[in-house]
């Protein structure tokens, strides 16, 4: 973890980037910043995403930039960048050279590249750095929130993994159960993740999912259409007890 601690501080408050713009304005100015108040929806659509194409073989056609599951589920792509399982390294897809890829296949990761270069920021610049599986993970949800995909998949293709991210309307419309997935989604988040302040992430997550909140000290009750969600969290605003009920 760490990687992206300094992922979208600005040399100036005011200032504004392509990469911004191309986000719907979201702001965070270090990875825990952005998994408090991202992390969770990113999460579930991972989750819609698996709904679609979970078990399936993918391929993936570089000169199309299409990825495709099983026989005829193909979705427009994007890739960032692929991890060495040997070297444990990633390497952005513009820093590969040898591939020869389009431009256009990679128009994230340039975004990408283009705010690290504007705000200073190395492990955007960097092509090449150390890095451990989790990271990808924290690459695809970044990604796929910055740019509002429907999901980042990672591709093991035996020597390395690499990361590309999709949007399509059958991903985004996979049906889903809400209050459960909260249920799910929310411990799954901060058991995978360092996450500082649970209690923000919890309401940032909740708020943005249109529950009605109100807080009692360190109890927080989140309410939206007969459905009940509690949560206490302790002096340190981590979480230690989850429920809800459902109407």
């Amino acid at each position: 973890m760490g990687l992206f601690n300094n992922l979208f501080k600005k040399k100036e408050e005011n200032t504004e980037s392509t990469t911004n713009q191309q986000n719907g304005r979201k702001h965070f100015v270090s990875e825990n910043d952005f998994l408090e108040k991202y992390g969770a929806l990113a999460l579930e659509k991972q989750r819609n995403l698996y709904a679609v194409t979970g078990g399936l073989s993918w391929n993936v056609d570089m000169n199309k930039e299409e990825i495709t599951f099983g026989d005829d589920l193909t979705f427009p792509m994007q890739v960032l960048g692929s991890f060495s399982h040997s070297s444990e390294t990633w390497l952005w897809l513009w820093e590969n050279k040898a591939g020869g890829y389009a431009e256009s296949v990679m128009k994230q990761a340039l975004l990408l590249k283009q705010y690290g270069e504007e705000n200073n920021i190395d492990l955007l610049t960097v092509g090449k750095f150390d890095a451990v599986p989790n990271d990808l993970h924290l690459i695809g949800m970044i990604a796929t929130e910055m740019f509002d995909g429907s999901g980042y998949y990672l591709g093991n293709y035996g020597q390395g993994t690499m990361v590309v991210t999709i949007k399509s309307d059958l991903i985004d419309k996979a049906e889903s159960e809400e209050f459960s997935r909260i249920l799910t989604v929310f411990p799954e988040l901060i058991s995978t993740f360092e996450i500082q302040n649970h209690k923000n992430a919890f309401t940032h997550y909740l708020s943005q999912k249109g529950y009605e909140l109100t807080s009692n000290g360190n109890e927080v009750k989140a309410e939206k259409d007969g459905n009940v969600i509690n949560a206490v969290f302790n002096e340190n605003n981590l979480l230690t007890n989850l429920n809800g009920n459902n109407s």
